[in-house]
């Protein structure tokens, strides 16, 4: 055989391939952030900085990232735990509850939304209680924190699962003949091994947490300088027909989330550079 003989494959070429993705990519992602780019930038970089750092503005940056972000990490914890459970231990309804991580996927968000506002409320299941202690979840930013949990939690199981599957459970194994107690091999060994996975679905979740918008519509109140997300603002001003002004805030989430989410990408890549050299 010709060492000149070329692989055939069920898919197309190099070329092709790159070409398509290119041009898919173009259509769907870059050309349409282009358009937004062009939008904020047309009305002069004195408007645009006003309409950026406006007081309104400013509170509803914060209550996004912030609460995204205190979401993703307990998202981070409580995920990573539930994974274990439903990898490592086998018990009456791990299908049941398996499938339920996966209802925040299935059902609308508006629909979310209004389940968690009912049962946070001061009249709620839950809210009724909290309130009981001085806390009130329903139209606060906690309530903000809680529907944007409620809609991560999927992102950081469904990705650290794999990892824990794929687990080489004879480094388990050395480190409990070495004289590691349970919490050190589920903290040192464990943990460090699917570190990359985690900060992954950390990343998703806080992704997905800070474009949200219909499961923290309700629960939030929209209360403007208290419990606006930056996504209502946009909304807000879309209504108003300010579409320069909503382009500008939509720009400056599109900064910090790329700025926030390549940072966590370099930290996973440090991460699991580290971890191959272990």
């Amino acid at each position: 055989m010709s060492i000149f003989t070329k692989n055939r494959t069920a898919l197309p070429g190099f070329g092709l391939s790159l070409g398509f993705t290119i041009f898919y990519l173009s259509l769907i992602v870059l050309i349409p952030l282009s358009a937004l780019f062009l939008k904020a930038a047309s009305i002069g970089s004195s408007e645009f900085w006003a309409a950026a750092t406006g007081d309104r503005a400013i509170a509803s940056y914060k209550l996004t990232f912030g609460a995204s972000a205190v979401a993703a990490l307990i998202n981070a914890v409580f995920g990573l735990l539930t994974a274990w459970t439903l990898t490592r231990y086998k018990f009456p309804g791990r299908r049941f509850f398996d499938a339920i991580v996966d209802l925040p996927f299935a059902i609308p968000t508006a629909v979310s939304g209004i389940a968690l506002t009912a049962v946070y409320s001061h009249n709620g299941i839950i809210g009724a209680y909290l309130e009981k202690f001085g806390i009130k979840a329903a139209f606060t930013p906690l309530g903000v924190t809680i529907a944007l949990t409620f809609i991560g939690l999927p992102f950081v199981v469904r990705t650290v699962q794999p990892a824990l599957q794929e687990l080489d459970k004879d480094l388990e194994e050395a480190a409990a003949s070495l004289g590691a107690n349970r919490f050190q091999i589920f903290f040192r060994v464990i943990t460090l091994s699917i570190m990359p996975s985690l900060l992954t679905g950390f990343a998703l979740a806080f992704a997905r947490a800070v474009g949200e918008y219909g499961s923290v519509v309700f629960i939030s109140g929209n209360m403007p300088m208290k419990t606006e997300i930056s996504s209502l603002l946009i909304i807000v001003k879309l209504e108003q027909y300010d579409y320069a002004g909503a382009s500008v805030i939509a720009t400056v989430m599109l900064i910090f989330s790329f700025l926030i989410l390549l940072l966590i990408n370099i930290i996973q890549a440090l991460t699991q550079r580290n971890t191959g050299k272990g």
